[in-house]
């Protein structure tokens, strides 16, 4: 286990949706690498974190911290990523970090104010309202905790110039165009969560001692209902929509 030190190194990973990443947190200065794996994340990632430690000449007991991204998201990539996390984190007796995949797209926007919302499959999303303390590039204020919900019930934003980000914007843009009528600036819907933020978020928990040991270490799931049944399938169709996958 690392001992504890000015300067921090955190090990990170994110697989909740199509694309799998990985980044090394050394106080700041990132190495990172993404691929789009559709469902091969369980094969990359550890070959993924294995190219990192070697390419910056670490080992895994050189690391503060494991952080993972912890959801919502992907059933299986959210078990994937918190079983790895676990594992290593086991093996060199580091605490674990999980952090909200929708901050950490909040994150990657660079918005002042983010709305993120992800496609939940089932015509549901996944939500949540983000808005950036100013006295820290990575600090933020929750305006509205993730949830799950229906576009037309999506949370409500009382002020302008939001951004929304996320896979959300991409399957019911229209939808969510007409809830936030006149409240978003701009959306950026090809933006996902990546390890490199979920990285710089997990630094501050760990400096403010916001881990947990590995077995404490839980996926977020807002969802128990994770397919819709027969019955719903049939309504589905008789009304015209695409019935959803499995997610």
């Amino acid at each position: 286990m690392a001992a504890a030190c000015f300067i921090l190194n955190i090990l990170s990973l994110e697989t909740s949706s199509e694309w799998c990443s990985a980044a090394l947190w050394r106080d700041g200065n990132v190495l990172a690498q993404e691929e789009l794996a559709a469902q091969r994340h369980s094969e990359l990632i550890l070959p993924m974190i294995d190219a990192l430690l070697r390419d910056a000449g670490m080992t895994l007991e050189d690391f503060d911290a494991i952080a993972f991204g912890a959801g919502p998201g992907s059933f299986t990539g959210l078990r994937i990523a918190c079983g790895v996390a676990q594992g290593l984190a086991f093996a060199t007796g580091v605490a674990v970090a999980c952090v909200s995949t929708l901050l950490a797209v909040a994150q990657r926007s660079g918005a002042q104010r983010a709305l993120a919302c992800f496609d939940a499959r089932m015509g549901e999303l996944y939500c949540g309202a983000f808005e950036r303390d100013a006295s820290s590039a990575r600090s933020w204020r929750v305006v509205h905790p993730p949830q799950l919900c229906v576009p037309a019930t999506a949370p409500e934003l009382n002020t302008e110039g939001w951004v929304g980000v996320g896979s959300g914007f991409a399957v019911h843009g229209a939808a969510l165009a007409e809830r936030y009528a006149g409240r978003l600036s701009e959306t950026r819907a090809e933006l996902h969560p990546h390890a490199e933020d979920i990285a710089a978020l997990a630094a501050d928990l760990v400096r403010s001692g916001l881990t947990v040991a590995p077995e404490d270490a839980r996926p977020i799931y807002l969802r128990d209902h994770v397919a819709l049944t027969i019955d719903e399938r049939r309504a589905v169709k008789a009304a015209g929509g695409v019935q959803p996958e499995h997610l």
